[in-house]
């Protein structure tokens, strides 16, 4: 594939500059996934297309298998149309949830807390995490695509983790959204954390396992990795950072109804 691309092992930021044989191949993806809804269009942009492409290595025939895949959960599942209202219940223990700042490459940020959870049901986890993961992505900034997972693991317990609803999530995150993961940092990780982690490994496409990051608040490397990341006075505590207000339902409530208002704007614009 000739593209230009740079990768910061640090930080997990890539650059893409794509080409004109890029250009090429996501006509031929165009050609092969066929005709396409007002609604299924709007998803196959070129961005969105390049991404698929990449993912597989500009294999134009498995990109295109790759998204048509995307295209049916997207139409059975509907991931842009969960509202706030529908998956607020479980957002109440702030087990995940997107803050209210970026990173410093303009990466929206998702934070998982998975001790604070406080429902044993995957399909709702995993719904309310593709909820998050939507917003995410809405709010990104122009030429930015990626976001960046923060997971808090100080003090967890094995039963504080599903393997299923992990690997269900990793599924999704992997198959539907393919070069949205920027990084993933997984903060303080206990002992009892690597068996979990060696199970799932097998799970990860390579792509995404090199973009797992243990840091922890004993050590001086992870504190430079995260400051290079973050504006520290709106990191969170539990991560080292100065920000200190906390998870409030409340407030977080009234940012999500404003998403829904954004969503519902998108639609109108575009039908």
């Amino acid at each position: 594939m000739s593209e230009d691309q740079k990768k910061s092992a640090s930080t997990g930021h890539d650059e893409l500059v794509v080409s004109q044989e890029q250009h090429a191949k996501i006509t031929e993806v165009r050609g092969l996934i066929g005709q396409l809804s007002d609604k299924e269009s709007v998803y196959c942009s070129d961005a969105s297309i390049s991404r698929y492409l990449m993912s597989r290595n500009s294999n134009v025939k498995k990109a295109a298998q790759m998204l048509k895949q995307s295209l049916k959960w997207r139409k059975e599942y509907k991931p842009e149309e969960i509202r706030w209202e529908e998956v607020a219940d479980d957002a109440e223990s702030g087990s995940i949830y997107r803050p209210n700042y970026q990173d410093k490459y303009g990466r929206s940020v998702i934070v998982l807390t998975p001790r604070r959870k406080n429902s044993k049901s995957t399909e709702r986890h995993v719904k309310y995490f593709v909820h998050c993961l939507e917003n995410a992505i809405l709010n990104l900034p122009p030429h930015q695509e990626q976001v960046v997972w923060l997971v808090d693991l100080e003090g967890i317990k094995m039963s504080d983790i599903s393997f299923k609803t992990s690997r269900e999530i990793v599924h999704v995150f992997q198959n539907y959204y393919p070069k949205r993961l920027g990084l993933i940092i997984l903060f303080n990780a206990p002992v009892i954390f690597q068996p979990f982690f060696k199970m799932m490994r097998p799970f990860l496409e390579t792509e995404i396992y090199n973009k797992v990051k243990f840091c922890y608040s004993d050590d001086q490397n992870s504190k430079k990795t995260l400051e290079d990341l973050f504006d520290m006075d709106k990191l969170e505590s539990a991560f080292g950072g100065n920000g200190d207000t906390g998870f409030d339902i409340n407030k977080y409530a009234e940012r999500m109804k404003e998403d829904d208002n954004k969503k519902e704007s998108l639609v109108t614009l575009k039908g």
